[in-house]
């Protein structure tokens, strides 16, 4: 099966450790002027705009993962992290070659191992197999057995939604040539963003994503009329300087003052996808932040519901009437006055895990919306440390990891050292 990611080569001929299957996983390298963490290792990668030009003709190896092992933060608090070899006997990894999946035809296979994956369109059972991206298309040979079938049986073994697939077919962009079946899934669009230049660390793209490591001190998009130097504008700017015609489509968002990556969807198939999985609580989202005072037990679940406080446009608070919010949380080292905790998210409302953690007497450090004191962090300690999230058309796991940003791993080694 042809992959999804982008070729993509420099320093000569050849592969560097972190092009694997014809495209790059980026390195986990600090975040440029905005204050991202360094990463370790020969995968590290500062993905300025060089202009790279890509590859018209976008056929890739067999495997589109991008599995990264999870960071620890160890004496001196320096993340280490390394990319997993190819997410091998995980979930969601491809059955054996030639399977098929349960009851598809030859050359279908399983979505996600043989279980549905997330944010598929009405699609639960095998699919095809992704075909070449040839430019703004992509080609797939059918398996004898569909071969000269109709489109609408052939739709069965699509991860398409219906109403996308439909508009392809009307306007030419669902073709059928006897073997082969062509799809204009990647259109070049208008941009929909001005261009900011801002150096970004990204930890992941290929066809269908990008996945960028957003620093402290901006915002993922605009949120007043006029705003510029956001993230978006930022991405805006890489897909001009890397010859991608794409508009900026965010999936999730994370406040101005946290770190961590941020999920961005490359044209409507994939936004959909991502945009289905969201809703449905399949992209996952694990954070690290620094609570004041020593968390009793070893883990929790904060369950309370999630409002607007009436008397503070920007604040939330604990209300009865307010929005279902889950957190969960597991303590990761204690200090004398703090708390390391890792959380991972079951809903995504605003603030969540700032309003979740004051509530509980264990507002984050530097949060001085919610009564955290700015002692060893100016901004809220909170950073999100890994996504995990599936392939919109295979439906297998991908993960990555961001860096530990330099003030908090400070933080932390000043913590260590006051003990």
């Amino acid at each position: 099966m042809a992959g999804a990611g982008r070729n993509r080569r420099q320093g000569g001929p050849g592969q560097s450790g972190g092009e694997r299957n014809g495209r790059r996983d980026r390195g986990r390298s600090g975040g440029g002027s905005h204050g991202g963490g360094r990463g370790s290792g020969s995968h590290a990668e500062k993905s300025g705009f060089g202009g790279r030009k890509l590859s018209q003709d976008r056929t890739e190896g067999p495997r589109q993962q991008a599995e990264r092992t999870g960071g620890s933060y160890g004496q001196g608090g320096k993340t280490r992290g390394s990319v997993a070899g190819g997410g091998r006997g995980q979930a969601g990894t491809r059955p054996p070659r030639g399977s098929g999946g349960t009851g598809g035809p030859s050359g279908v296979r399983a979505a996600g191992g043989g279980q549905p994956s997330a944010g598929r369109g009405s699609q639960q059972g095998p699919i095809l197999s992704m075909g070449r991206i040839k430019g703004e298309w992509m080609e797939i040979r059918l398996p004898d057995n569909l071969s000269g079938a109709p489109m609408a049986a052939i739709a069965k073994y699509l991860p398409l939604p219906p109403k996308l697939l439909s508009r392809l077919m009307q306007t030419r962009g669902c073709v059928l040539q006897g073997p082969h079946l062509r799809l204009h899934l990647f259109p070049r669009e208008g941009r929909d963003f001005p261009s900011d230049w801002m150096e970004l660390n990204i930890l992941y793209e290929d066809e269908f994503t990008l996945v960028v490591n957003k620093p402290a001190g901006i915002e993922v998009h605009p949120s007043e009329k006029g705003q510029r130097k956001t993230l978006a504008h930022a991405v805006a700017a890489y897909y001009e300087m890397s010859g991608q015609d794409l508009r900026v489509r965010h999936v999730h968002r994370i406040d101005k003052d946290t770190t961590g990556p941020v999920l961005y969807a490359k044209n409507e198939f994939a936004h959909y996808q991502y945009d289905k999985a969201m809703r449905e609580k399949e992209v996952e989202r694990i954070y690290v932040a620094l609570g004041e005072g020593r968390v009793e037990g070893n883990k929790g679940k904060i369950d309370k519901p999630i409002g607007q406080d009436r008397h503070h446009s920007t604040r939330r608070r604990i209300s009865d009437t307010g929005d279902q919010a889950v957190t969960h949380y597991e303590v990761v080292e204690r200090f004398d006055d703090h708390t390391l905790v890792r959380l991972r998210l079951e809903t995504g409302r605003t603030h969540q895990i700032r309003v979740h953690m004051a509530s509980i007497n264990h507002p984050l450090a530097g949060d001085g919306l919610y009564g955290g004191k700015r002692g060893v962090m100016s901004r809220q300690a909170l950073h999100g440390e890994r996504l995990i999230w599936r392939h919109p058309w295979t439906g297998e796991k991908q993960q990555v990891t961001a860096p530990l940003p330099d003030d908090f791993a400070q933080a932390l080694v000043k913590l260590r050292n006051d003990r």
